[in-house]
């Protein structure tokens, strides 16, 4: 069985309920929506690795991701586990592999998750000790979302890290 408008729906009500449910309820109940994919579904692994890391088990939760993303994850999915395969290596203590998976997902294209991608990003840097970078993105991404001072803010991302003369 691949994914439909059902089973969709399930994981979806599942998602909104989650705090209704204790950690190990909620990987099981995740596990066994996952279960009715065919063997090896990257949307299978990629929902499995989210109920991991929502339930604060990254270490479950990394294999899962890099599995999902082998096996060609489709549409969203696939941004959203690259977002949160970095997230999880950031909380591994992992920051600059993070910063490298996010640089690369911004050169890839933009699209609704680019506040997301900047957002984590920023978390990365400041772990890797890149503080002005950070408040670079973070502003930067902000930026756009302002009633004023776009252009201003814009810029004064871009000043952060430019070379002190």
């Amino acid at each position: 069985m691949s994914t439909d408008e059902d089973w969709e729906g399930r994981v979806a009500a599942a998602w909104a309920l989650i705090d209704d449910h204790d950690e190990a309820q909620f990987v099981t109940l995740i596990d066994g929506l996952a279960a009715e994919l065919p063997q090896g579904s990257p949307v299978a692994a990629f929902e499995r690795a989210c109920a991991f890391d929502s339930t604060g088990r990254p270490d479950l939760a990394e294999p899962l991701y890099r599995e999902a993303l082998a096996g060609e994850l489709p549409g969203e999915r696939r941004r959203r586990a690259v977002i949160q395969l970095a997230s999880t290596v950031r909380n591994l203590g992992r920051p600059g592999e993070s910063v490298d998976l996010l640089t690369a997902e911004q050169a890839r294209g933009s699209d609704h998750l680019d506040e997301a991608v900047s957002c984590v990003l920023a978390l990365a840097l400041t772990d890797a000790g890149r503080e002005r970078e950070a408040v670079s993105v973070a502003v930067g991404a902000l930026a756009r979302h302002l009633p004023r001072y776009q252009r201003s803010m814009a810029a004064y991302a871009q000043v952060l890290v430019q070379p002190r003369s």
